[in-house]
């Protein structure tokens, strides 16, 4: 049996092998059943936009289980079913409804899984980083291997592949997890006490202001994510590099979380907050001034900072502000600042203002990371935080 930082790897790996080919690949397989541009943005942009509720009413749900794993089982099967029924040919609606369950239960496991690996590198004494770094990896391995085989291949891998990693994923949860109850005592949750603990989190003024900023610097992302190709392009620069340029962003990444542990406990999240933001204002605001090919890889370096540290710094900052009990409602609600309501309209804007000014866009998420980075000095007056 591997140990368990292997364990838990591998099943970070088996949840980002999956998103690794969907993330960039099922707009080409929506396209090829004939669904417009419009249409596949309407179907991927719902359950980010719905995710302040999905979110944090999926973890509410999950406390009510005596396990933590036990939802993850679950909500891997509902993903691998939906996938599934993507296959019958009813069209837009259809497609849409069931994208959207399925988006919304892939998107929540993992903050889930963020629950049970924090709460045991610190009882165990293991990096967070490990585990979550190998998932990172499977990330590129998926996205590399999906773009080789549909350069020959039918756009059906792209379901076959993100079906099988669902699977995988459910299957993994059982096997793979360790069987950490959710609460300490033993014993499930009684309703009033999970929504008595959701609301705490939602008017606790430190709490909110720590995942809105972070929601802030992490949304601001969202100009490179749709159209850091498209500039690049118009740039001159060949699209062949694109794919480089990417790859290294997040090859740095990982090695942020593997080996940089160190330093991120010295640091401290507040600290670690403040670096990120500030590393994503010079990251967006050079990137508005085109600056030539060889500059752009130690800009791209800035992404171990500007997304990973504030990663980071937001799972601690989330689990020193909840509770045990709430726990899975704290990160979920923190993962439907990031990936959910904030990056959605960050979006949706991107795209206008890729049409009206181009690279300058990215002045845009400088000064939305500036607004995150505001946020992050304010919460040295959080006293929870001390010490």
């Amino acid at each position: 049996m591997p140990s368990l930082p292997v364990r838990l790897g591998l099943f970070y790996s088996a949840i980002f092998v999956g998103l690794g080919a969907s993330a960039p690949y099922i707009p080409v397989w929506f396209a090829r059943h004939g669904l417009s541009g419009a249409e596949i943005g309407l179907i991927l942009s719902a359950p980010m936009m719905a995710r302040m509720i999905t979110a944090p009413a999926i973890g509410v749900w999950a406390d009510s289980f005596a396990l933590r794993r036990t939802p993850l089982i679950v909500m891997g099967a509902v993903a691998a079913c939906a996938y599934v029924l993507l296959t019958a040919p009813f069209g837009f609606w259809w497609w849409f409804a069931v994208w959207f369950v399925a988006a919304s239960a892939l998107s929540t496991i993992s903050p889930l899984t963020d629950v049970i690996v924090l709460a045991r590198a610190r009882r165990d004494g293991f990096n967070y980083g490990w585990p979550r770094g190998i998932g990172s990896a499977a990330f590129i391995l998926a996205n590399v291997t999906m773009g080789v085989l549909l350069v020959q291949g039918p756009a059906d891998l792209v379901l076959a592949w993100i079906i099988a990693a669902a699977v995988l994923t459910a299957v993994g949860a059982r096997f793979l997890l360790p069987a950490d109850p959710v609460r300490e005592g033993g014993g499930r949750a009684p309703f009033a006490e999970r929504m008595a603990g959701l609301k705490g989190l939602l008017t606790d003024k430190g709490f909110m202001l720590a995942v809105v900023s972070v929601g802030l610097i992490q949304s601001a992302h969202a100009f490179y994510y749709g159209f850091s190709a498209l500039v690049w392009k118009a740039q001159g620069i060949p699209e062949s590099l694109t794919g480089i340029l990417w790859g290294f962003g997040v090859a740095i990444e990982i090695g942020f979380l593997w080996f940089m542990e160190p330093w991120r406990r010295a640091v401290g999240p507040r600290r670690l907050l403040v670096i990120g933001g500030v590393a994503a204002v010079v990251r967006w605001g050079t990137l508005a001034l085109s600056p030539p090919l060889w500059l752009l890889f130690p800009i791209q370096a800035l992404h171990a900072l500007s997304f990973a540290a504030t990663f980071m710094a937001s799972l601690q900052l989330v689990e020193r502000l909840s509770l045990p009990g709430n726990a899975s409602a704290a990160q979920t609600v923190n993962s439907a600042f990031s990936g959910g309501l904030l990056i959605g309209l960050a979006t949706i804007g991107s795209g206008a203002l890729y049409d009206a000014v181009g690279a300058y866009g990215y002045f845009a998420m400088a000064a939305i990371s500036a607004l995150g980075l505001a946020g992050a000095l304010r919460l040295y007056g959080v006293r929870r935080l001390d010490g």
